[in-house]
């Protein structure tokens, strides 16, 4: 500190003194160097810093009213696999606190969204969500910034019905279960179409996996980003249509991640896949970038792909 202030105070002698002028022009440019990296750095922080350092509190609901898998079945008074697997994970990743619930009539309610930040389904069947919650849910909670939706698996064999009163959650999920032609046991080949997403980052650019795979019916690409699908040309089992496996939309200024994934037991233990879900939520909380804009271009070349390679096999 006394170099830089004897060079930059000092008056020589001779004011042309070629080292001290060396050693002016070297140091001023440090300084402005250092300068604009501050600058730099507080542009560079989160828009919403808001969520810098403080957990997301996340509803888990993992009741069932149709199908039970496995992955929510609790055991007495212990949580299920899928529900320990967030709970460690919001714990070590420091990131999200859990509350897990089977019982949306006490814990779906305008009330308690109101707690939280996100809120998770892995869940079947119709739920008894009352229309004042379902309201408040899709028309002023999720459309709020910072809040989000994350489907798992079952969350498309939700309100699986023909009932116009559950159209609400058909447009809010994006697609609709209809059959699975790749069992638990299978193994796929899943393409990753936007590898720079925080939900993609773990996978890279393709990558195998065995669980169940759904094919959907109410499917509107228009309305969704498709982040990654079926390489139908890689996969045993092979359809002539576009099967994509996960995807993203804005609702409002909140957001929506559904992933196919989280059939099978090992699914909640394998590390990518809990850093994708970890991603997701570091987007809906805005601590990371990533793009929601509609794909359908995308779904449409990966249905002409899917039609040739069932034809060439």
């Amino acid at each position: 500190m006394r170099v830089c202030e004897f060079f930059l105070n000092h008056k020589p002698d001779n004011e042309k003194d070629p080292l001290v002028k060396t050693y002016r022009r070297i140091l001023w440019t440090l300084m402005l160097w250092g300068l604009g990296l501050c600058v730099l750095g507080l542009w560079d922080t989160p828009l919403h810093a808001e969520n810098v350092g403080r957990k997301a509190r996340i509803l888990m609901v993992t009741q069932s009213r149709g199908f039970v898998h496995g992955t929510v079945k609790r055991r007495g008074k212990q949580l299920s696999a899928s529900e320990i697997a967030m709970t460690q994970l919001g714990q070590q990743s420091g990131l999200f606190e859990v509350h897990c619930s089977q019982n949306c009539e006490a814990d779906f309610t305008q009330e308690n969204l109101q707690n939280y930040d996100v809120v998770m389904f892995y869940t079947s069947g119709v739920l008894p969500i009352s229309d004042a919650a379902r309201d408040y849910f899709i028309n002023d909670w999720l459309k709020q910034k910072g809040h989000g939706f994350i489907g798992f698996h079952s969350a498309t064999d939700t309100y699986r019905t023909r009932d116009p009163q559950h159209r609400w959650y058909r447009d809010l999920i994006g697609g609709t279960f209809n059959s699975h032609p790749w069992n638990a046991s299978s193994t796929v080949t899943i393409s990753v179409h936007d590898t720079e997403h925080p939900a993609m980052k773990p996978f890279g650019k393709e990558f195998p996996f065995k669980d169940e795979i759904y094919q959907y019916v109410n499917w509107n690409p228009e309305n969704v980003r498709v982040l990654m699908s079926l390489n139908m040309a890689k996969c045993k089992t092979k359809q002539p249509n576009h099967v994509p496996v996960a995807w993203v939309k804005s609702w409002g200024e909140g957001k929506l991640f559904y992933t196919n994934l989280g059939h099978n037991e090992t699914t909640w233990t394998n590390q990518k896949f809990l850093k994708s879900v970890q991603g997701a939520v570091k987007w809906i909380m805005n601590l990371e970038e990533g793009d929601a804009t509609p794909n359908p271009e995308l779904s449409k070349a990966q249905d002409a792909k899917a039609k040739a390679d069932a034809q060439a096999d």
